[in-house]
């Protein structure tokens, strides 16, 4: 074991530029970080810049932007093996899993007959909606008919999930909750399979002051086998979740979860962790850049929400011991000036540091999120469970 405690951070939909295959996907020429920049202009980011994301992801032209003439982070960029740019298939990818069937997706058309009827049936709603849309979107459209007719909204977006909106007052928090559970154990039907049911709870009366809180749950497919996580906590390591995380992988392999009410909370509950002592993994995923930022198609909210993080991640250093490794990195891409509302197919950067590294530099790009998971399960010496897979950088970290 070289170190005791690793902080893995995912910075939610950060992509670095679109891949090879990006336009099978409809997203040839996204990059999220570069076209934020590119609106935004220079973002107060000393943090990220000292450990290498602009040697990583250069950004000419743009005053302040430069890169660091003695980067204190290794960095490289990685590719998604994964046939998807989800969410669930990124984080399991990082954590071993590869995604070569993506989820089932119902954009085009929106969910069946049969499973609205069996959900209205079971919850005891009318369903209103049933389309791909914006979440903010749909709310100002249908939220006073949900709320005045005791109806219930339900969405879908390019991704593989199902969502309910429910106002916290009129529907009752618990209510909804009862519902994604009943959409959730329709949807493992292999006809409507989808990776994710999540509860989106709202405040407000009228269109226009509709706004989500912090109470979303997500409702995830389990992790179709043992993850990286689950052989941490076999070995009796700690694998502590903050954010998503536990959602995403449904409490598998996972011993502790703390619920974030938004990413600020979620930097702020991650230093509150470097102050204990633990032995293991700090998983955190910051999910506002992506469901406040990217989906909204908002560059300059979201080079906002770059500079808070990188404030936050400055305080963080300051706790990391020498026997600590800090990695960033992110799920996919949501490139908030591309057109429609959903995540992009982009590289994504891995930055390694750690106080008692000696020198940062680039290293080679990795075919896979995998990277992450192999690197850890060396660290804490491990072994990969059956049918991961993944190459652990350990030893270059050191090079």
């Amino acid at each position: 074991m070289k170190y005791s405690r690793i902080f893995l951070i995912v910075i939610d939909s950060l992509g670095i530029g679109a891949m090879p295959d990006a336009e099978q996907y409809g997203d040839a020429g996204t990059d999220t970080f570069g076209h934020i920049v590119g609106r935004t202009g220079c973002l107060q980011i000393p943090h990220l810049k000292k450990l290498g994301l602009l040697n990583l992801h250069p950004c000419p032209g743009i005053a302040g932007m430069e890169p660091e003439a003695s980067p204190a982070g290794k960095y490289l960029r990685l590719a998604e093996a994964s046939s998807s740019k989800d969410t669930m298939s990124g984080h399991w990818e990082m954590m071993g899993i590869c995604t070569e069937k993506p989820f089932r997706n119902f954009a085009e058309n929106g969910f069946p007959p049969e499973l609205i009827r069996e959900l209205e049936k079971r919850c005891g709603k009318e369903v209103i909606g049933n389309r791909a849309a914006s979440g903010t979107v749909i709310l100002d459209e249908l939220g006073e008919e949900e709320i005045n007719h005791g109806k219930m909204i339900v969405y879908t977006s390019a991704d593989s999930v199902l969502q309910i909106c429910g106002n916290e007052e009129t529907f009752d928090l618990q209510n909804l909750y009862r519902c994604c559970e009943i959409a959730r154990e329709l949807t493992l039907r292999e006809e409507w399979k989808v990776g994710r049911v999540i509860a989106r709870p709202y405040v407000g009366k009228h269109r226009g002051e509709f706004r989500r809180t912090a109470n979303r749950r997500d409702y995830a497919l389990a992790p179709p086998g043992p993850t990286v996580l689950n052989a941490l906590q076999d070995a009796g390591l700690d694998v502590i979740a903050i954010g998503k995380i536990q959602d995403i992988f449904s409490g598998a392999g996972i011993t502790e979860a703390m619920h974030s009410e938004s990413s600020v909370h979620g930097m702020q509950q991650t230093i509150e962790t470097a102050d204990r002592t633990f032995n293991g993994l700090c998983f955190t995923n910051l999910v506002d850049f992506d469901s406040l930022w990217g989906h909204r198609r908002d560059p300059e909210g979201y080079g906002k929400e770059i500079e808070k993080f990188d404030a936050g991640l400055g305080n963080l250093m300051e706790k990391l011991r020498p026997d600590d490794l800090l990695l960033l990195t992110a799920d996919h891409g949501n490139d908030p000036t591309y057109t429609g509302s959903d995540h992009t197919r982009e590289y994504t950067p891995l930055i390694a540091w750690s106080p008692a590294m000696q020198k940062g530099g680039t290293l080679p790009e990795a075919e896979s999120f995998a990277v992450i998971g192999a690197s850890i399960a060396e660290n804490f010496g491990v072994p990969m469970p059956e049918g991961t897979t993944g190459r652990s950088i350990l030893s270059q970290l050191d090079m």
